[in-house]
């Protein structure tokens, strides 16, 4: 199993902060943001991981990570140039995949009390998602369920989501993904959709959506970074109290 992080991207809506660093380096309480998707696949026992970076904070993230051994993993880099969709990471990243599974995070993203560590290590084959219940779910890709908990459908950012679960940003899928997102047709935005992936490997009955209960945040908004740093703190300040 191969990790990704996807870290590159402009982050408009944190402006003026992301006109000096990028957002995955921005601080989450006393870490920067990279730290936690890094912690997550680190725990899934991922050893390999790439990470894709834009190119005008590039150096920044070789200064802070730089190979991994400090990690006790290896960090490959690729930089990209122009976001043009989630799913073109994996074409980005085909020759280090080499025929791999791979799991991929988005920089963005963190969990906070979750374990997905047995779920990636068991996976065999398929693509392999998580979903979790929100608010405001035309804000993201949503999964339809069945009564028994099939999945129906995925749309994203649908104008009547069929459901309140939200797709969040953690995939999982088997080696012949690189090969279908380089032959994916970009969306009427101009992107390499992740959800036209999904939508493949649920055609094929291949597709497996875990659902967890938990903290998980998209921290791409003022409000978001400032709500996971305050419950980070927390989190600290209990851990601390209890040594």
């Amino acid at each position: 199993m191969k990790g990704i992080i996807l870290a590159g991207g402009r982050a408009t809506r944190l402006r003026p902060l992301t006109l000096v660093t990028s957002k995955q380096l921005l601080p989450v309480y006393n870490k920067p943001m990279i730290f936690y998707p890094l912690q997550t696949l680190i725990d899934a026992g991922i050893k390999d991981i790439l990470i894709i970076i834009a190119p005008d904070y590039s150096g920044q993230f070789l200064n802070l990570l730089g190979d991994g051994s400090e990690f006790g993993v290896h960090f490959s880099y690729i930089v990209q140039k122009e976001p043009r969709g989630l799913a073109e990471a994996f074409s980005l990243g085909e020759d280090f995949v080499d025929g791999d599974d791979v799991t991929m995070i988005l920089g963005d993203n963190i969990f906070l009390g979750q374990d997905f560590s047995q779920d990636i290590k068991n996976f065999k084959k398929g693509g392999m998602i998580f979903a979790t219940k929100v608010p405001d779910p035309e804000r993201y890709g949503v999964v339809e369920f069945g009564e028994n908990n099939e999945v129906l459908s995925i749309e994203e950012k649908p104008v009547a989501p069929k459901s309140n679960y939200a797709i969040v940003g953690l995939y999982t899928f088997d080696h012949r993904v690189c090969q279908v997102a380089k032959n994916l047709t970009p969306s009427a935005r101009g992107e390499v959709e992740i959800t036209d992936l999904h939508k493949f490997y649920l055609n094929k009955g291949e597709l497996k959506v875990n659902t967890f209960e938990g903290t998980w945040e998209d921290a791409g908004t003022f409000e978001s970074l400032l709500r996971v740093s305050n419950e980070v703190a927390e989190m600290e300040k209990l851990t601390d109290s209890k040594k």
